[in-house]
């Protein structure tokens, strides 16, 4: 339903996109994982036909962006990164218009207004100007805004961005519920555990180009498999834990100091915890928890890029 093939776009020395390539099968979500700068909201911009590429070329739903524009933005709807609503329209008056800019007949559109109200829990503050809304409640008015023409593909440009840890929640359920429903959904996001918890695959986008693609677990793979990781009650023995823990694993230990913790690769479970504990003991090395692991998507982010995500500040929904 998505496809994008070298894309390439520069905004004087910085080059966005450095021939992106990306595609996402009907009904699914893709997650387009990346640091600020990596070049997501221009990929956004190019497939929702509001920025056009240098080079390369795209097509949704089948349709070529830079060709036919028009009818691309027929197929599709946008949430961006800020909510873009009318502050001085209510919820349902801010629904009806983007369904009379999408054509949408006037009995249809008073009816998907009320549903998309419904749906998103806005019914009680639908006559409310949205001035006088949350973050939260004016993110779901802007999502329930891009399904107003029932599009099969939708764009999400970081859609959590700014919203609490229950707000977030919220939001994910929504989307999920877009794909159950036969939704194509494209979702960039710098929240790892957003990009785990929805997406059927993900891409992560740095200097403009993917270095890497597969589902949460595949990207875990990538890593390394599971780690034995240690917290110890002393933080003078982590050197010798570290010492201890690199005879069971595969490659140096990672120690981190503030929360007197070791960890280490390991290629199996095969008796490495009983003898891991034994030999601690023998060494002096007094543990407080000890157990395996898989590697996280923070992990694997700064394997794959060498730098964490800058996750934007929250704010109150």
């Amino acid at each position: 339903m998505i496809e994008a093939v070298g894309l390439h776009k520069s905004f004087g020395d910085t080059h966005a996109l450095a021939g992106l390539d990306l595609d996402v099968a009907e009904g699914t979500i893709l997650g387009v994982l990346g640091p600020n700068g990596a070049g997501k909201t221009t990929a956004v911009r190019v497939l929702t036909t509001l920025t056009r590429p240098d080079a390369g070329h795209a097509t949704v739903a089948g349709i070529d962006v830079l060709r036919h524009p028009s009818e691309v933005r027929a197929k599709i709807g946008v949430a961006g990164q800020y909510a873009a609503l009318d502050e001085l329209l209510t919820g349902r008056e801010n629904l009806r218009m983007v369904g009379r800019l999408y054509r949408v007949s006037t009995s249809d559109v008073r009816r998907r207004a009320d549903e998309l109200l419904e749906r998103f829990e806005l019914t009680d503050a639908a006559d409310r100007t949205v001035k006088t809304y949350s973050g939260g409640m004016r993110r779901r008015l802007d999502l329930g805004a891009a399904l107003m023409a029932q599009p099969p593909v939708i764009f999400l440009d970081e859609p959590t961005t700014g919203l609490d840890p229950k707000g977030r929640l919220s939001m994910w359920d929504l989307i999920a519920g877009l794909a159950r429903s036969g939704t194509t959904v494209l979702m960039t996001t710098q929240y790892l555990e957003e990009a785990d918890q929805l997406a059927d695959d993900i891409v992560v986008i740095d200097h403009g180009r993917v270095i890497a693609r597969g589902s949460a677990d595949d990207l875990k793979r990538q890593v390394g498999g599971e780690r034995l990781e240690i917290t110890i009650s002393d933080a003078p023995w982590l050197d010798m834990a570290r010492t201890v823990l690199e005879a069971f694993g595969e490659g140096p230990a990672r120690v981190h100091e503030e929360e007197r913790r070791v960890s280490v690769a390991v290629a199996s479970h095969d008796g490495v915890l009983t003898r891991a504990i034994r030999e601690l003991d023998a060494a002096g090395v007094h543990v407080d928890d000890i157990g395996f692991r898989r590697p996280t998507l923070d992990e694997v982010f700064l394997s794959l890029t060498g730098r964490g995500v800058v996750e934007p500040a929250e704010v109150e929904a």
